[in-house]
Parts: C-alpha cells; structure tokens; sequence
C-alpha cells in the first residue's frame, strides 16, 4: 500500500477510558469523568426538550449551509452570515486548515504542549512542525513570531490553553499580530472561550475586523455541554471564510445537531450559571492546592493542571481506582502533573479527597 510515509508512524488520537470501562476494571458502583472537559452540568433544558420533540425524517440529508443555526449564531455574534463556517468539532475546522494551506516545502508554528491536532495534521500534510515551548504555561508569543519565515502558512494559538489553562491578554495578542506576514493565517482556537472571566482577556470579534488573516474557533463541546453532537464553528473575515468552505465536507452537521445548537445558544443564563459554577470550582483547587503546597497554573478554562512531581500514571490510575478518572500529564507531555476537569461542588470534593488520600500514602513510603 501507498501510504504518506510521514503517517506511519503517527498514533490515532486516543480516547480516555469510558466510566463504564473503569467500573468494570474496578469492581466501582459510581465514577466520575474529569479527564476530557465536559461539562459535568450537562446541557440547558431547552435542548433536552428540543430534542424530545425532533420529529424530522432521519432519510432527509441535513441543510448543508446550516441555514438556522447559522442565522441565530450570526445575530448572537453580530457577524455576517458568509463569515462563519461550522466544522464535525472544531476539530474539523484544524483539518479543513490544514489540508488547504499546508504541505511539503510549508511549515506551521505552534505552542508545545497545546492541543495535539494541531501537529497531528500538519504530519499527515507533510509541512515542517515548528513547536515553541511554553514558558509558565503561557506561550512564547515573542519565538513564536522569531520562528516565523517566508515558508510559514499557519500559526496556531489557543487560549486559554489546553492544558495549562493560560490566557493571552489583549496586549500580549495584539502586539504578536502586529508582527504576523499578512499572508500568514493566524488560527486563535477558543474552545474554552465561555469559561473566561480575566479582564484583560482580548474581544476576538474586534480582532478579526482588525486583522484580516485571523479565524477564530469555538465550539458547542464544552459549555454548551453538546459534546456528543459535534458541532463547531470558526468567525474570520468573509473573504477568508469563503476561500476555506470549499474543503469542507458536504453536510458535516447532522440534522439534530443543527438543531440542538441553535437551542443550546438560545439558554444563555445556563451559560452564565455553568461559568459561575466553574468559577467557585476552581477555587476550591486553588485552595486545596495551596493547602497541600501543590504548584498549579491558575486556569481560565473548566481544568485545572496540578504539579504533583510524582509518577502522573500512578496517580492516574490511583484516582481511577477510587472512581475518579483524569488525565494524566505523562500524556499531555507534562510528566508529574494532571489535569483535572472542574466538575460540581461534589465531584471537586470527592477527587480532592482521593488526591489527599494519595498524598498522605505517598508520604509513608
């Protein structure tokens, strides 16, 4: 077989393990996922009930432009219709970038460790990865605009930053911006967007009138709490919009979940209340990790990642054993840390109270 020799040696992405998995290897009644950033509220009533009472043929192929949702979103946003465009996940949208804009001979920069689908399809495109460390969790804003060149295509930021859970402020953006080719497309991938309360966060709808070679992406996964139906969107200027649709692929938002978008946009009080609760719940770490003399980024985002300097696996599989899954920083390439989801006042308690459980064990040793 032909294959891409760059893609054999790529691993597909892998899953965390499933509540019903870890039950069963453990013998538990009860677990709880804190590992993949859902949203432990789960989704506002008004998509429940939109669900119940979809009654469209399952035979009907769904809108392919996404007529309603993209209308109610637009008017949410403020935008153009032609400027928005919806991916399976934003994670499609990295894909659809990647196959228009990168190939042999081009390079991308992007922060390390960030989310992995970036490098991951700029390896199956075969474009130069240039990788800039984080520095305290945040980017290196200032080496990433130095690794730019004539060959760079696409420059990926995310903020706040999966794992770290660092923002870039205003500031900080708009000074990197000015120093961006115009040529080169600047991703600014917000999944976490909703989560964030920081003051000096910048208005990425001012950004993108501004700076033309900008596309924002967001997500309905996380405090939408829709992950399972796959819906994604980017904003960016028309023209910019309109040149990357075409990699698109035809009707890839599923009829209900066109719908359960639109309905989950309209509930913005479940929106506030699900960013007040994880507001509480990040305290809650921060306190526990400062009574523990835990090191942690402080976190705009629903996860939080705490510096335990032990074996990450162990303490992986030691709060799964006690029913509480996370992720472990060994595969985030942060050994010695995990990252924790912020779930409910009880779901924090609970882990927290396995984490001191493990504390106070290790101590023995």
């Amino acid at each position: 077989m032909k294959w891409k020799e760059q893609i054999l040696s790529l691993k597909p992405y892998q899953p965390g393990r499933t509540t019903a998995e870890v039950k069963k290897v453990y013998g538990l009644g009860e677990v709880v996922k804190l590992a993949s950033n859902e949203n432990p509220f789960g989704s506002s009533e008004k998509v429940k009930e939109c669900i119940r009472e979809y009654a469209e043929s399952f035979a009907i192929y769904p809108d392919g432009y996404v007529t309603n949702l993209r209308k109610e979103l637009a008017d949410f946003l403020h935008l153009d219709e032609k400027q928005l465009i919806f991916g399976n996940g934003s994670d499609e949208i990295i894909m659809m970038i990647s196959r228009a804009m990168l190939e042999p001979g081009k390079n991308t920069v992007m922060p390390t460790p960030s989310f992995p689908q970036y490098r991951h399809n700029a390896v199956v495109e075969g474009a130069e990865v240039r990788e800039i460390e984080l520095v305290n969790g945040a980017h290196d804003l200032d080496k990433m605009a130095r690794a730019i060149d004539e060959n760079t295509a696409v420059v990926w930021l995310c903020s706040p930053n999966n794992p770290t859970g660092i923002h870039i402020t205003d500031v900080q953006l708009r000074g990197f911006l000015d120093r961006v080719p115009e040529e080169v497309l600047v991703v600014l991938d917000e999944a976490y967007y909703e989560y964030v309360t920081a003051d000096d966060y910048y208005n990425a709808l001012d950004i993108i009138k501004e700076y033309k070679n900008v596309i924002v992406l967001r997500t309905f996964s996380k405090v939408y709490g829709l992950a399972s139906f796959r819906v994604g969107y980017g904003f960016a200027d028309e023209a910019l919009a309109l040149q990357l649709d075409p990699v698109r692929e035809p009707f890839n938002i599923n009829s209900l979940a066109q719908k359960a978008a639109a309905a989950g946009l309209s509930d913005q009080s479940f929106i506030d209340q699900c960013r007040k609760a994880n507001k509480e719940g990040l305290e809650q770490f921060y306190a526990f990790c400062r009574e523990n003399g835990l090191d942690y980024y402080p976190s705009e985002a629903n996860f939080i990642l705490i510096d335990f300097k032990c074996d990450s696996n162990e303490l992986f599989e030691y709060l799964m054993s006690k029913g509480y899954i996370v992720r472990s920083g060994a595969a985030l390439g942060i050994p010695g840390t995990v990252r924790v989801t912020v779930g409910s006042k009880e779901q924090n308690e609970g882990v927290m109270n396995a984490m001191s459980s493990f504390l106070a064990e290790t101590v023995k040793r």
